[in-house]
């Protein structure tokens, strides 16, 4: 992979730092970051996982929905990239989903069925903890250079600092407390997301980028939105109108 240009990467890092603001929205911001990140690197896609208090992983956040549903595939199968990258607390670098088949034997071929052929995972890490992982998945073969994977691990601890937003996290609870918030948002997104595809008869991809859409163009919180969806569908906006 190319170096990352640097005029793009500080438009980046200054467009994460202007969305830590009061009140943000930390699924909308997730979001942003794995856009961003497959944006940066080149990569077809990016997904994010963040653990609960037993340190089981849950998705959040991802570029694509094929890598959403590959996460939730790492999950189910308990192997692939981001669940190793969470458990050792290291990046997974320059994985060939072509020669995975011993490390990874029902996620390689998953994934390589997804149409991806190489994968990165970066932990987030608080300190010494770690609260998830973040992949890139590439169409390619793809070896990033010591100063690309400085970067992203850059990318990735501001959404580690995105997590923890306007908190002091001196007790695990304080913590526990808002990554399960930010789970709890992720489900209601995730039901939204099916309720809009049903009524529009559109896909999952595209009911969440009109969710987005809406979001932004009403300044409404996505979280907010999708609980009013979720809990009375009659009250679905109409997306066309923007």
């Amino acid at each position: 992979m190319s170096a990352i240009a640097s005029e793009r990467l500080a438009d980046v890092f200054v467009e994460l730092a202007d969305t830590l603001v009061d009140d943000f929205d930390l699924v909308e911001f997730l979001q942003m970051v794995t856009a961003r990140t497959s944006e940066l690197t080149g990569a077809r896609a990016a997904g994010l996982l963040l653990a609960d208090a037993e340190d089981g992983l849950h998705f959040m956040a991802a570029s694509d929905e094929r890598v959403h549903l590959l996460d939730l595939f790492q999950i189910q199968a308990d192997e692939g990239p981001c669940r190793d990258c969470f458990r050792q607390g290291v990046p997974v670098s320059d994985a060939d989903l072509n020669r995975a088949d011993t490390r990874w034997p029902r996620f390689a071929p998953a994934a390589r069925t997804a149409g991806f052929a190489s994968v990165q995972a970066f932990p987030l890490r608080l300190r010494h903890q770690v609260i998830g992982s973040m992949g890139l998945f590439s169409a390619t073969p793809v070896a990033m250079t010591p100063g690309d994977v400085r970067v992203v691990q850059a990318l990735v601890d501001v959404a580690t600092i995105g997590i923890l937003q306007e908190r002091q996290v001196r007790r695990g609870q304080v913590l526990t407390e808002q990554l399960q918030g930010a789970l709890d948002s992720r489900i209601v997104i995730e039901q939204a997301k099916g309720v809009i595809a049903q009524s529009a008869g559109v896909t999952i991809d595209q009911a969440f980028t009109m969710l987005r859409t809406y979001c932004r163009n009403h300044h409404l919180r996505l979280s907010d939105l999708a609980r009013t969806i979720v809990n009375d569908p009659a009250q679905v906006p109409d997306f066309g109108t923007g």
